[in-house]
């Protein structure tokens, strides 16, 4: 599993011209997920991005979490993330779950981020064309790949 986690001021997701999830201070999460993907890759994931400590304290340092900051997490699905780019100019992306097995860890991701942050999580529509926007703040952005844990 793989996310790019942005720290923003604001974010939304709109499909077909209505917004399907948006939120105000908080994180913009891409998830891609491969076939061995499970749900201790889940359960690890969710909890190191509910409690990273990539918001400013009083005295300016990146010392809070987005738990404490009682801010959102926007989840958006990113098969792209997964792209392979070693062969030619066209990239590859054998390796990013089929709908069939990454759907129900979607949800399933959603659902666990929503109950360690104690608050829903809106999200994208899985497969769907989407248009982000975002107010990437800092900008903050980190890369976790569960299959890395650096």
């Amino acid at each position: 599993m793989r996310a790019v986690i942005q720290r923003v001021t604001q974010a939304s997701v709109t499909v077909n011209g209505q917004i399907t999830g948006q939120i105000a201070a908080g994180l913009l999460v891409l998830l891609g997920i491969e076939d061995s993907d499970t749900a201790e890759d889940i359960q690890w994931l969710s909890a190191k991005i509910v409690n990273l400590r990539i918001f400013n304290d009083d005295a300016g340092v990146m010392n809070r979490s987005v738990k404490d900051i009682d801010g959102g997490i926007l989840i958006v699905s990113q098969f792209t993330l997964f792209a392979a780019t070693k062969k030619g100019n066209r990239p590859s992306y054998i390796r990013a779950s089929k709908p069939d097995t990454a759907i129900p860890l979607y949800e399933q991701m959603k659902s666990t981020l929503a109950a360690d942050l104690g608050k829903p999580v809106p999200a994208g529509i899985f497969g769907a064309d989407m248009k982000v926007q975002l107010l990437n703040d800092g900008p903050v952005t980190i890369l976790i790949d569960t299959k890395a844990k650096e």
